[in-house]
């Protein structure tokens, strides 16, 4: 490892992974927002 190297970088794919996740959590949130909605106008 060198010294120029950052230290406790997370690999490409780990940071792909979480960006993934983190979009789909926003996304299953606002879907239950827009459930709750409509389960409370119907």
């Amino acid at each position: 490892m060198l010294w120029s190297d950052p230290e406790n970088e997370p690999p490409e794919e780990l940071r792909d992974t979480q960006d993934m996740l983190r979009r789909l959590s926003v996304l299953l949130a606002l879907a239950m927002v827009l459930a709750m909605i409509v389960i409370g106008l119907g």
